[in-house]
This record gives C-alpha cells, sequence and structure tokens, in this order.
C-alpha cells in the first residue's frame, strides 16, 4: 500500500517556480515537469526505503529528464516531502531547509 504525501509549503512553492520556468521557456514543458514530479513522488510513496538517506533522517529521490532532486522523510505510513531542488543549487540552501 502506498504511503500518504504531505508536502511542506516550500516544497509546493519549489514546484510551481520550476513549472513557470519552465512553461514560459516552452509551452507544455512546464506540464512534463509536473509528470515528472508526480511520477518521482508516486515512486517514492510505494516504496519510501528504496531511496538512501542523504542527510540526517532525509531521503532524496531523483527525478527523470529533469536536473531536480525530491528531498523527503518518512515516518511509518506517512511521507513528507520537503525540497524539490535543482541539483545546480548550491547544497547549503536545501540543508538549511532541512535544518
Amino acid at each position: 500500500m502506498a504511503a500518504d504525501v504531505i508536502y511542506a509549503p516550500e516544497a509546493e512553492q519549489d514546484i510551481s517556480d520550476a513549472y513557470a520556468w519552465y512553461e514560459e521557456r516552452s509551452p507544455g514543458l512546464g506540464e512534463d515537469f509536473l509528470r515528472a514530479v508526480d511520477a518521482c513522488i508516486s515512486a517514492i510513496a510505494r516504496s519510501p526505503r528504496a531511496h538512501q538517506i542523504v542527510f540526517k533522517t532525509y531521503r532524496r529521490g531523483v527525478l527523470r529528464r529533469f536536473p531536480y532532486v525530491v528531498f523527503y522523510e518518512e515516518a511509518g505510513s506517512t511521507v513528507t516531502i520537503y525540497c524539490v531542488f535543482h541539483t545546480s543549487q548550491n547544497p547549503a540552501k536545501w540543508r538549511e531547509r532541512l535544518s
């Protein structure tokens, strides 16, 4: 059974910002990005422990096609999504958010 998924407001903002950026560049590309995010988070919900712990108790899933990662924490039957970050961003930025 898939875990329940909760999005932190910052993660929702990350997704919204990236969607807008891609959609501005090429109509429809933002929708492709959202599908990639959805596929990654669906896989995380099905198997939350499939990804390794990368910082404290946080795990990281990687999007296909787009240079983004999803940072999340699994607790029981719930997965909380904290960040959706572009891989070229300074790692200190996501570490600060997760601290």
